[in-house]
């Protein structure tokens, strides 16, 4: 077993072309470097975002752009050039604060925590526990919970942390998927009903379509497990435990969507019901319900282009395209089961701007539907909202309609 491997490798995604004029951005709070020895301005920032609009439109040149920025000005300014910088569609955002982050590990450790923030889906969180591990090996089994509690964002940042450490638990184990599952059990508490396991296996699925960590070892022994005649049999293998099984289902997503057709991980409408029909094929209704949903994960993203950045800012017209997208499921239950997911995906934890949920689920096709969306958000922000005084001004903007149930859902006693 490798005690150390690369921290990163490139996949490359299709890219397009970068737009002619820099994203306007407001003005930020100065950005503190970790050793305290200078302050970035906005003419830094604004300097290097330009500079990025010569960089080719691809994934693996601006992924090692951003490497190169992390190198020459520290890890957290290329954060926030990051934050600032217009990419072209279809770059995979997360992946590259998983590059950006592989360096904060190198350059500052475990310490490095302190400055992650929840933006690019954790992507930064995610890395400082893959680098601990890949570099350290089973002692960092000790103090990885730990770790995780100091993670960024609202409550859920701690589980979701676990996920990115699943990713680094399969390449700690040279891709054997049953001894990922194994380590991963070690991380789960009774406190959490075992969240930090279930997380850490859905991180390792996703590695293991992947290989982003040891694209070498990855590529002798991913198919022993992934079979693209049937995108779900790692879920459904003897050795993968049926309480590990629902963030399996959600995380299959990608290879799905391979399965259907897609090409450098970017899947077109075309292919969605094909997708669809994969998980329509699972016996057991939880499951079924559960892949539906994660491919309106994906929706959610794919619909932007990819930028996690802006979850939030998403027009009417692109919610509008998710909700027909879910509807390709062919079934009332698929539908359900995709609409409600891309709520909880808009949502995120509280990480994104609650209104987005709102004219969301006040966009849906029916009574039904809308009334099971506001719930769902509801039920989102008693989990995940800690501020009165936000879960109050909540329920008073949402439709009237739904004040009543927002009050009795949310509202502390």
């Amino acid at each position: 077993m490798n005690k150390r491997l690369k921290l990163i490798g490139v996949s490359v995604l299709t890219g397009l072309f970068f737009g002619s004029a820099i994203l306007a951005f407001p003005m930020l709070q100065q950005l503190v470097y970790p050793d305290d020895t200078h302050v970035a301005g906005e003419e830094s920032y604004q300097k290097d975002v330009a500079i990025l609009l010569g960089v080719p439109p691809n994934f693996k040149d601006i992924t090692n752009h951003f490497v190169t920025l992390s190198e020459e000005k520290g890890a957290v300014y290329a954060f926030e050039i990051l934050k600032r910088a217009e990419l072209p569609p279809n770059i995979d955002i997360h992946l590259l604060g998983h590059a950006v982050g592989d360096e904060l590990y190198k350059q500052e450790g475990f310490d490095g925590m302190q400055y992650c923030t929840p933006d690019f889906r954790n992507a930064c969180s995610h890395t400082i526990v893959i680098g601990a591990l890949l570099e350290n090996g089973m002692s960092v089994f000790d103090d990885v919970n730990k770790v995780c509690q100091k993670a960024p964002g609202g409550p859920g940042a701690y589980t979701m942390c676990f996920h990115g450490f699943g990713h680094g638990v399969l390449a700690f184990v040279e891709y054997e998927f049953p001894e990922a599952i194994k380590l991963c059990a070690k991380v789960g508490t009774a406190e959490y009903q075992n969240n930090e396991y279930h997380q850490c296996v859905g991180g390792a699925v996703m590695e293991m379509f992947q290989g982003v960590h040891d694209v070498e070892v990855w590529s002798e022994k991913k198919d022993l497990y992934l079979n693209s005649e049937n995108p779900l049999q790692l879920c459904q293998a003897d050795y993968m435990p049926d309480e590990a099984k629902y963030f399996c289902y959600t995380y299959i997503t990608p290879f799905i969507f391979e399965a259907s057709g897609a090409v450098d991980g970017n899947p077109t409408p075309a292919m969605y019901e094909k997708a669809f029909s994969y998980c329509t094929s699972v016996e057991e209704d939880e499951f079924r319900r559960v892949c539906y949903a994660g491919l309106g994960k994906e929706f959610v993203v794919l619909a932007q282009d990819r930028d996690i950045r802006i979850m939030d800012q998403m027009t009417d017209l692109q919610l509008k395209k998710v909700i027909t997208w879910c509807q390709l499921a062919g079934t009332s239950e698929g539908a359900e089961a995709c609409l409600l997911e891309v709520q909880n995906s808009l949502y995120w934890g509280g990480e994104n701007e609650y209104q987005i949920s709102i004219r969301y689920c006040s966009l849906m096709p029916n009574a039904q539907l809308e009334s099971a969306c506001f719930n769902s958000m509801f039920n989102n922000v008693r989990s995940y909202e800690e501020d009165d005084r936000v879960r109050e001004e909540i329920c008073e903007v949402v439709p009237k309609k739904f004040n009543n149930m927002c009050k009795h859902t949310v509202l502390r006693s």
